[in-house]
């Protein structure tokens, strides 16, 4: 394609299936969103639920599997938007996928703060006040801006260290919910209760049976998402073409069943369902602290408070390197200063702190909100879904079209075969619907504001800038004078060490 070889290619296929098992984490989403199923469905939004929502994010991650491994490239879907379609879709989908990335950045952190104040808050006499959270926003994310700053090996080694640490709380999580729950009533995952309005805490409004499971739904699509960082750090993975295929499918299985697994132990857990739902978005703590002794609590507790923590790290690898990729066609604002990395560290520096800087600045709008009565870690999960389910969904129908022509000629090495590949595309199509109308229901109604405001401002930019200025990423005659660029630029260099 005719870029340059200038990050580290460093990641194992371990480490490329980790960041994206960090960024899923069953024990940040699973655990901070679980009012929506709770305060939904009740069990019957864990037990049925769940598995019907990884489903759906299993298509676009079999879908996105597919068409990575014909093109394993930093920019990932904004790639693949342009290659498989034109500059426009390339375009629209990297602004859905940078959206994505920053916002569900943010969600991360909002939920861990929130778990922070819920486990620790009591004992350190911290509030859970907005002041307190953006403070605890900037330290956090400033620190895992940090650590990405220094060098993909570092974090390559902290996101391995996370995916076993996400395995061995998951488990003990689970066993402790087995062992301290009064009975193992399994009737629970299958008994449905519609605990809309006051019932739930106030979690959703009044709604409709229907409704109030679809929307119970956002817990486990929500959750399984991120899996797109495999493919964001393909240029800095060993045999990408397959790595980065098989961590992206790997991560998501994983997340599913253990995830599956630790959620239906902790219905079994709850003292009662009714009394569950009217906790809200407490259940977690509350349950807790009825049934599991207080020092096993606590350290399960730190347990999960570090994996959030890696969670929100590998997030800002991810939206980094989606932000570095697009910068260096120039398709952002400041893209020279975007597009560079690091000569000592081998990391694009600028984009790391442009990335984390504007998740806290998300956050912090969406505070405003928050404060009219909606839950802004709410707004942000609703805004986050969307836009990245947005971002899947382009260049897969337009794979859908372009494979066997000259834009994608052939499958990767990764291969699931034309049919199932059509299969898994036509079924992200559906899902894109039913995730964009659960996305902007009510209390999330700003989410489709926040939508259609971008939709209407991306069109103007792209109108009256964009269109004229923006040529997309290198093909063809392009790619190959860039390329040759490149190859002079190397045979210099080593004319040089010979001198």
């Amino acid at each position: 394609m005719g870029y340059a070889q200038e990050l580290s290619r460093s990641m194992g296929g371990f480490s490329n299936f980790a960041i994206s098992f960090s960024i899923i984490c069953i024990l940040s989403g699973g655990i901070n969103s679980l009012a929506q199923a709770t305060s939904g469905a009740g069990g019957f939004g864990i037990g049925v639920g769940w598995p019907l929502g990884c489903a759906i994010s299993g298509v676009f991650a079999l879908a996105m599997a597919q068409i990575s491994s014909a093109y394993p490239t930093a920019g990932g879907l904004y790639h693949w938007g342009s290659l498989l379609g034109n500059r426009f879709t390339g375009w629209v989908t990297a602004w859905f996928n940078l959206l994505g990335l920053i916002t569900v950045l943010g969600a991360i952190n909002v939920g861990t703060w929130t778990f922070f104040v819920g486990a620790f808050g009591p004992a350190l006499g911290i509030e859970g006040t907005l002041t307190n959270q953006m403070i605890f926003l900037v330290i956090v994310t400033g620190a895992m801006a940090l650590i990405n700053h220094y060098g993909i090996k570092l974090t390559a080694m902290l996101t391995d260290f996370s995916g076993y640490l996400i395995f061995a709380t998951a488990i003990a999580l689970t066993i402790v919910c087995f062992i301290f729950a009064e009975s193992w009533d399994f009737s629970r995952l299958f008994t449905f209760h519609n605990y809309s309005g006051d019932v739930g805490g106030g979690v959703w409004p009044q709604v409709s049976n229907n409704w109030v499971f679809l929307l119970g739904l956002l817990l486990p699509i929500y959750t399984i998402t991120g899996y797109d960082a495999s493919a964001h750090t393909s240029e800095e993975t060993v045999k990408a073409a397959h790595a980065v295929p098989r961590g992206m499918v790997r991560s998501v299985i994983w997340s599913a069943v253990f995830g599956y697994i630790m959620l239906c132990s902790f219905v079994l857990l709850i003292p009662n369902m009714d009394d569950a739902a009217k906790q809200g978005w407490n259940v977690f703590f509350w349950a807790m602290d009825a049934r599991v002794p207080a020092g096993l609590k606590e350290v399960l507790y730190v347990a999960i408070f570090i994996s959030q923590l890696l969670c929100g790290l590998a997030t800002v690898t991810s939206a980094s390197r989606m932000i570095f990729a697009f910068s260096r066609d120039g398709g952002l604002p400041f893209s020279k200063i975007l597009s560079k990395v690091s000569p000592k560290h081998r990391t694009p520096v600028a984009a790391i702190w442009v990335g984390a800087t504007l998740s806290v600045l998300f956050v912090w709008g969406s505070t405003v909100v928050s404060i009219a009565g909606t839950s802004a870690y709410a707004i942000v999960v609703s805004c986050t879904v969307i836009f990245l389910f947005f971002s899947f969904a382009i260049p897969i129908t337009l794979g859908l079209f372009a494979y066997g022509t000259s834009k994608w000629p052939k499958m990767g090495p990764w291969n699931i075969g034309r049919a199932a590949y059509s299969l898994v595309a036509l079924l992200s199509i559906a899902s894109i619907v039913l995730i964009f109308i659960i996305g902007v229901q009510p209390p999330n109604d700003w989410a489709l504001n926040i939508t259609v405001g971008f939709l209407i401002l991306t069109a103007i930019v792209w109108v009256i800038f964009e269109n004229r200025r923006f040529q997309g990423p290198p093909t063809g005659e392009l790619a190959a004078e860039r390329l040759a660029n490149i190859k002079a630029a190397e045979a210099a260099v080593g004319e040089t060490t010979k001198v």
